[in-house]
């Protein structure tokens, strides 16, 4: 039995906003704990993102026990309730989904409104809220917050490392905006990792991550250039898609800690098969 070292967590706890990286994290029914709990929508209660609005990279979120806070540039703090009272129910739209949402506050909108000059809310998924995985490629139990489609996204140090190395440059992990970063193991061998455990926690990997122009979109600057996608085009693409990383979904709830060791349960064909 492999095994190799998780070396990274990192939680976002608005989809497409910066996130936060810790040394230990809650694991709950839907992911992380906050994980992708609030969402920016459009006033046609669309999701909205950094693939429209880059200048959302530079929003910073943080989170304590009471708040989360969020921070941009010419903006003051903004401090809100880590645990909303009952907003306004607002059915928004998120890919393909209908997903039931809650809204936060009038404040939040304003300030959100202001830094990116586009008219948005915030809202947020109440705990009681199920929003399932594409049964494809989950059980009928598994639930996730406002994520693309999965509560996690695995990658391994390495293969951030081939690719810099292929595109002769040195982008951020940040970019590829992994929940889990495993150390020790060579670059894409995740692509064939189908069961893993990390910890007490065990894991399914059943699809390789697609990636938009996201990891295009410098996360300090919100600059955007032609890597990592022109390079992904050349060495990762299939069935007219470029793919970094493995989407997952985890079995037990608890805690994950950096420098808990991860074990290969079951290895597969390559996702993708490159």
């Amino acid at each position: 039995m492999t095994h190799f070292i998780l070396s990274g967590i990192a939680v976002y706890p608005v989809k497409s906003l910066a996130g936060i990286h810790a040394n230990s994290w809650p694991v709950t029914e839907k992911g992380f704990q906050h994980d992708r709990k609030w969402m920016i929508i459009d006033p046609n209660r669309q999701f909205l993102s950094q693939r429209k609005l880059p200048e959302m990279a530079l929003i910073k979120t943080a989170l304590t026990a009471k708040n989360l806070i969020l921070s941009a540039p010419g903006m003051e703090d903004l401090f809100l309730p880590i645990k909303p009272v009952d907003g306004q129910l607002i059915n928004s739209t998120l890919w393909h989904d209908q997903c039931d949402a809650c809204s936060v506050s009038k404040e939040a909108d304003q300030w959100l409104s202001d830094f990116l000059k586009q008219d948005c809310q915030l809202v947020y998924q109440p705990d009681e809220v199920i929003r399932p995985v594409d049964p494809a490629y989950a059980k009928p139990s598994d639930k996730v917050a406002f994520s693309d489609g999965f509560p996690f996204l695995i990658i391994a140090e390495n293969s951030l490392t081939v690719l810099n190395n292929e595109m002769q440059l040195n982008l951020a992990m940040t970019r590829f905006r992994p929940n889990l970063v495993i150390s020790g193991c060579p670059g894409y061998a995740e692509d064939s990792w189908r069961e893993i455990s990390i910890g007490a926690i065990d894991f399914r990997l059943p699809k390789a991550c697609a990636r938009c122009s996201i990891p295009t979109i410098d996360p300090e600057t919100a600059q955007t250039g032609k890597e990592p996608l022109i390079t992904l085009n050349r060495t990762r693409k299939w069935q007219n898609n470029v793919y970094f990383g493995q989407n997952a979904l985890h079995n037990q709830c608890g805690q994950l800690s950096v420098g808990e060791t991860v074990h290969i349960k079951l290895s597969g064909a390559k996702q993708p098969p490159i």
